[in-house]
């Protein structure tokens, strides 16, 4: 990770919703496929990956989510340091996995901007800039896609009850927190 910036400079807070960046969050890609890939993430991660499509699991520290058949995102529960350049665990299973080509072990802390949406409207904002049809996705607690909003590429994890957390590329951050803050304006 390197010395990290935050991207979005201010809050949205209004009755219906409010949206805020989360940083900074490690955040690493995981890909692999064999029987030795996933029995050496569990021991790492003290968790099992989720194998079904769209789904995530989580710990007391981590957060994996699906994004394919042979690849997920793993993100830090908690905000680590801003100035800290190194994650123990992106170097424990860079060493443990990429290093015994069981797979790739990316960080990608710095390439992902988290957000994290809250409120009643956060459904409204999304069906008025995505073609995804939610309403199974809100009923379900750890849900997750990848789909388009605003025509920029998201993955969006049903955190709780009215709360998202959404992935975006840190060069299209700041447009789509300003649509997202138009669009909350209008509800």
């Amino acid at each position: 990770m390197l010395n990290y910036n935050s991207v979005i400079k201010n809050e949205i807070k209004q009755e219906s919703i409010s949206v805020k960046e989360v940083s900074p969050v490690m955040k690493i890609n995981l890909r692999g496929k064999k029987r030795e890939f996933f029995t050496n993430v569990g021991k790492n991660l003290n968790m099992i990956l989720p194998t079904e499509a769209n789904t995530s699991t989580t710990s007391d520290k981590l957060t994996a989510i699906w994004l394919g058949p042979d690849e997920w995102m793993i993100i830090s529960n908690e905000l680590t340091s801003k100035d800290a350049n190194k994650s123990d665990l992106y170097e424990m299973l860079f060493d443990s996995i990429s290093k015994t080509n069981l797979g790739a072990v990316i960080d990608v802390t710095d390439q992902f901007v988290q957000l994290e949406l809250k409120g009643e409207n956060v459904y409204e904002i999304f069906s008025a800039g995505s073609p995804f049809n939610f309403n199974e996705f809100k009923e379900k607690k750890g849900s997750t896609t990848q789909t388009v909003l605003n025509h920029v590429d998201v993955i969006l994890h049903h955190k709780d009850k009215n709360i998202v957390n959404l992935f975006v590329r840190r060069s299209f951050a700041e447009h789509l927190f300003s649509w997202i803050e138009d669009s909350a304006s209008r509800l």
